[in-house]
C-alpha cells in the first residue's frame, strides 16, 4: 500500500447506509460477423462507494467534513467497512475453515489472506489486505491454530506468518476466516456542502474509490 494511508475506519454508522459495489473493466470488440471478442483489462475488480446516502443529520455531515479534512481530500487513504461484503463467510461469524489460503511445503512461513468468489466456472480470488485486527482465525490440516503462539497476522497487509515450530508441513491445507475492511480514498478534492438543500432532504455526494494493493 502507498505510505499515504491512515489506518483509521470511516465512521461506521454512516458507512452502513452507503451505496456502491465492485466495478470491472471489460474490453469488447464486435467483429464483422457480429460475434464478440471480450477481454478483461483488470485482473481484480475495483470498488466504488457513495457515502452520502448515510448522511442524515447535521452531526453526521460535520463528522464527514472533519474526516475529509484530516485525510486532505484524495491524499490519504483509509479503511472502509463494506456492509455487504466484509467477512470471509456470507453469513454468521467467521470460522477457521472459511477460505483456503495456501498449502504448506514445510518451508514457507508466510501466506496472504484471500477470499474466493464462485466455485465452478471461473472462481475469483480476491486479495484481502486490510483484515480487522484480532478477527483472523487460522487452521492447518483441519486443526485451528492459536494467534500469537502459532501465527501472527499483520492487519495492515493481510499477511499471515507462522512462527517457529509451527511451519505447515508439506501438503497441509491452510485455511482462514476473518473480518476485513476495504482500503479506499475520497474520489474528489471538493466536498460540496449545501446546508439549505441538506435541510430540505438532499443528500450530498461523497464518492469513494478502492485503492488497489
Amino acid at each position: 500500500m502507498p505510505s499515504a494511508f491512515h489506518e483509521v475506519l470511516f465512521p461506521l454508522d454512516i458507512a452502513l447506509k452507503s451505496a456502491g459495489g465492485p466495478e470491472r473493466r471489460t474490453e469488447i470488440v464486435t467483429l464483422g460477423s457480429g460475434r464478440e471478442e471480450r477481454n478483461a483489462r483488470w485482473a481484480h475488480s475495483r470498488r466504488r462507494y457513495d457515502a452520502g446516502y448515510g448522511v442524515r443529520t447535521f452531526e453526521a455531515l460535520s463528522a464527514v467534513v472533519a474526516f475529509f479534512e484530516e485525510r486532505r481530500g484524495r491524499l490519504h487513504g483509509f479503511r472502509w467497512r463494506d456492509r455487504l461484503d466484509h467477512a470471509s463467510v456470507a453469513t454468521g461469524a467467521p470460522g477457521p475453515f472459511d477460505q483456503v489460503i495456501g498449502a504448506g511445503d514445510g518451508v514457507q512461513t508466510t501466506f496472504a489472506l484471500a477470499k474466493t468468489y464462485g466455485d465452478l466456472h471461473a472462481p475469483y480470488q480476491r486479495p484481502i489486505v486490510k483484515p480487522v485486527a484480532g478477527s483472523v482465525r487460522v487452521a492447518v490440516a483441519g486443526i485451528e491454530q492459536t494467534e500469537g503462539v502459532a501465527f501472527s497476522c499483520d492487519p495492515t497487509t493481510g499477511i499471515v506468518t507462522f512462527l517457529s515450530g509451527y511451519v505447515p508441513g508439506a501438503g497441509a491445507s491452510i485455511t482462514a476466516g476473518f473480518l476485513f475492511d476495504v482500503p479506499v480514498r475520497f474520489d474528489t478534492d471538493y466536498l460540496e456542502v449545501d446546508l439549505t438543500a441538506f435541510a430540505a432532504g438532499a443528500i450530498p455526494k461523497i464518492p469513494l474509490i478502492e485503492i488497489k494493493p
